[in-house]
């Protein structure tokens, strides 16, 4: 929105909004997403935010932004903001501690993952209104017997393991997870990335629980169930094991880099779109 076409003398001018008045998201009192677009403050312009509360181990899941590059930035605790570079297929992880950021061009994979109880992130857009296509909704709304076409696995296998995926996740685990593998582990080792120091002691930061309004409108949106079939996946290729996923030679497939210690994410197909409000 450009300021030539806001009348701001019109009796409808916003200068000022409580974030506390607009969930997007809440998992529960210490894991929750506030938004702020053009929607709720008329004079805001091109930008918009999301402010994020996490506790250790627990993801604002895989996703990205369509129509906004997003920059990550931490108030309190600690935080690691993973990618996947297109240019490069490069799975790529930054931690990030309090006054330190991490850039998400626009349409890049990526998530977020908090390393300690308390973590409070700012994830700013240069979008009135952001976009973003959640991998939960990809998942489960993608027929299993494409995705078992496609990558030559179990279809009843993907069914099994896709199941529990019933609504959009956005805050992982979902509430009640009862996966035997548990959360994925933080790594809070060296972390080998130019100009973030992970060993330094970033503290811990303070969520202040308040009373949250419900769900934005027309969202849509539910708690997700365990992924507990999620442990099966790597039986779904049919006559490969776990450790020789690695040789389908597919030139877009996402590589690790040499500093990560997780296994390329699903590929995002850009199909689904979800606004805020």
């Amino acid at each position: 929105m450009e300021a030539t076409s806001m009348d701001y003398a019109a009796p409808n001018t916003q200068f000022t909004y409580d974030l506390r008045n607009n969930v997007f998201f809440k998992k529960d009192d210490h894991n929750l997403i506030l938004s702020l677009s053009v929607k709720q403050l008329n004079t805001l312009g091109n930008s918009s935010l999301l402010d994020i509360y996490l506790d250790k181990e627990n993801y604002v899941e895989p996703h990205y932004h369509q129509n906004a590059s997003e920059l990550v930035y931490c108030i309190a605790g600690s935080a690691v903001v993973s990618l996947i570079n297109p240019f490069t297929n490069e799975l790529l992880h930054f931690p990030i501690g309090p006054g330190q950021v991490a850039n998400v061009p626009q349409g890049w994979w990526h998530y977020e993952v908090a390393s300690q109880d308390d973590t409070h992130l700012l994830a700013i857009f240069d979008a009135p209104v952001p976009e973003a296509i959640f991998g939960s909704d990809i998942l489960r709304l993608t027929p299993a017997s494409v995705l078992a076409a496609n990558y030559c696995l179990n279809e009843d296998l993907v069914k099994e393991t896709l199941a529990p995926i019933e609504s959009t996740v956005v805050i992982g685990p979902p509430a009640g997870c009862q996966s035997s593998n548990g959360p994925a582990a933080v790594h809070d080792g060296g972390w080998n990335t130019p100009g973030m120091d992970h060993q330094a002691d970033y503290g811990m930061g303070t969520m202040q629980g308040q009373g949250m309004m419900g769900q934005q409108q027309g969202s849509g949106m539910m708690q997700g169930q365990g992924l507990s079939g999620q442990q099966q996946g790597a039986g779904m290729m049919q006559g490969q094991t776990q450790q020789s996923h690695g040789s389908y030679a597919y030139p877009l497939r996402p590589i690790e880099s040499a500093y990560s210690p997780y296994p390329p994410p699903f590929h995002p197909v850009p199909f689904l779109y979800r606004n805020w409000n």
